[in-house]
C-alpha cells in the first residue's frame, strides 16, 4: 500500500485543503474546528507531564507554544504553501522577528529589496541592527544589484513579491538560485498573492512569511503571522516562540481558519477587480501614473504572469501634483476605508508616505519610490463600478 492512501488529502487541491487540512476531531466529534481557550493542560500523571516538556512524548503542553486551535491553522497553511510545517505568530512582524532571531546570529549580513514594508525595513535597519546583524537595501527587479550585494557573512536574502505598495515583482526562481550558490536562505513574505495565487517554496525559496492579518484573515477581523518552510527551519523558529512568546491566541486562528476556506475565491475576485479599477485608472486625467503588475506596461508584469496565478488585489497610483492633491482626493471618497490595513473585504485606501512609510527617512522614501503623490488602494469585494465612482469624487475635487 502507497503510504499516501492512509492520507486522504494527499494530492487534494487547494480548495480542499484550504477546508480539509489540518482537522482533528474530538471526542465530541464536532464538525467545525473549535476553539480549545486554555493556558495550559493536565497530564495524567509526572511521567507524562516530564515527557511532555523534553519532548520525548508529543502532547500539549502550555498555549504559549502549543494549541490545537492554532495548530490546525499551522498545518492547514503549510500544507497551502506545500511546506513541511509552520509556525503561527501573533502579527505578521512576529512572524519576520521570530524567523530573523532563530536563523540569523551576531554578525551575519542580510540583502533585502529596499520597496519592503516600512516596518520591515526599521526591523532590519534599526533593530536587528542592536544585535550586530547588518543589512543592505537593493532594487527588488535588479539582479545584479542582488548579486553585487552578497558578501562573505550573508546569511539570508528577504524579498517581498509583489512589494508593497509599488508591486515591484521578484524573480523567485533567479533568487533561490543565487542563494543556493551562496549558501543563503531565500525568505519571501508572501502576503500579498498568498499560496491562492502564488508558493515561494515551489519556486525554490526556503521560508515563507505572511501577515495572516490580511488577506488569510480576509475581513479585517484579527491580527497574526505565519512562518512557513521546512521543518528543520521550524523547529528553530518553534524555540524561538516558546522562549520569547510572540504567540498567536486561539481564537484568532480559528478566525483565520474560517478565512482559509474562501481564499482563493476572495483572491480571484480581488484580482479581478483591480486589474478592473487599474485599467479604469490609467485612463484618468488626473492620475500620473498606476502601478500594478497586471498591467502589461508594468515592468514586472511577465514576471508574474509567469509565478503567480492572478495579479492579486493591491494597486497604487501618482494623482497629479504632490501630498496635498493626494490627501484631498482620499479625503473625498465616502466608500473607501481610510486605514492602512489591507486584504480586507472593504477596499482600503491609504497615503503611504504618511502612513505605512512615515517613519521613513525622506531619503529611504525616496529610494523605495514613495512619492507624495502617491496613493495606495487594497480592492475589496465591493462593485467595481462603485469603487470607480467614489474614487472619482476625489479626481473631481482636483479640478
Amino acid at each position: 500500500m502507497n503510504d499516501d492512501d492512509n492520507d486522504p488529502l494527499s494530492g487534494a487541491h487547494l480548495d480542499t485543503l484550504a477546508v480539509r487540512a489540518g482537522i482533528e476531531r474530538t471526542a465530541q466529534g464536532e464538525h467545525a474546528e473549535p476553539i480549545f481557550a486554555t493556558s495550559s493542560y493536565v497530564f495524567d500523571n509526572s511521567a507524562q507531564a516530564a515527557a511532555r516538556f523534553s519532548g520525548d512524548e508529543p502532547g500539549n503542553v502550555y498555549s504559549r507554544y502549543t494549541n490545537p486551535t492554532v495548530r490546525t491553522f499551522e498545518q492547514r497553511i503549510a500544507a497551502l504553501e506545500g511546506a513541511e510545517a509552520a509556525v503561527a505568530t501573533a502579527s505578521g512582524m512576529a512572524a519576520i522577528l521570530s524567523t530573523c532571531m532563530a536563523l540569523l546570529k551576531s554578525g551575519d549580513h542580510v540583502v533585502c529589496s529596499r520597496d519592503v514594508f516600512g516596518t520591515t525595513t526599521n526591523l532590519f535597519g534599526k533593530f536587528l541592527a542592536k544585535f550586530g546583524v547588518t543589512v543592505s537595501f537593493v532594487p527588488v527587479r535588479d539582479q545584479e544589484a542582488w548579486g553585487g550585494a552578497i558578501r562573505p557573512d550573508t546569511a539570508m536574502l528577504f524579498t517581498e513579491t509583489p512589494s508593497n505598495p509599488l508591486c515591484e515583482v521578484a524573480d523567485l526562481a533567479a533568487m533561490a538560485a543565487l542563494a543556493r550558490d551562496n549558501d543563503c536562505l531565500l525568505v519571501v513574505d508572501n502576503c500579498f498573492c498568498t499560496p491562492a495565487l502564488q508558493t515561494p517554496l515551489a519556486l525554490g525559496a526556503d521560508i515563507v512569511v505572511h501577515s495572516a492579518t490580511k488577506y488569510l484573515d480576509g475581513q479585517g477581523r484579527c491580527v497574526g503571522g505565519a512562518v512557513v518552510g521546512a521543518e528543520s527551519h521550524m523547529e528553530e523558529v518553534l524555540t524561538f516562540l516558546r522562549t520569547c512568546g510572540p504567540t498567536m491566541s486561539a481564537f484568532n486562528a480559528w478566525v483565520f481558519l474560517k478565512g482559509l476556506e474562501t481564499l482563493r475565491l476572495r483572491m480571484e475576485a480581488h484580482s479581478r477587480s483591480a486589474l478592473a479599477l487599474a485599467s479604469w485608472l490609467c485612463e484618468q486625467p488626473a492620475v500620473e501614473k498606476v502601478h500594478y503588475a497586471g498591467l502589461e506596461d508594468h515592468p514586472g508584469h511577465a514576471l508574474a504572469r509567469a509565478q503567480q496565478r492572478a495579479f492579486g488585489g493591491v494597486l497604487s497610483f501618482q494623482v497629479r501634483g504632490g501630498r496635498e492633491e493626494a490627501w484631498k482626493c482620499i479625503d473625498a471618497t465616502r466608500i473607501m476605508s481610510l486605514t492602512a490595513n489591507l486584504g480586507d473585504a472593504k477596499t482600503t485606501i491609504v497615503h503611504p508616505a504618511t502612513t505605512t512609510h512615515g517613519r521613513l527617512t525622506e531619503q529611504e522614501r525616496a529610494a523605495a519610490g514613495i512619492a507624495d503623490n502617491l496613493v495606495r488602494v487594497a480592492v475589496g469585494l465591493e462593485h467595481v463600478d462603485d469603487l470607480k465612482a467614489d474614487l472619482q469624487r476625489g479626481f473631481d475635487t482636483l479640478g
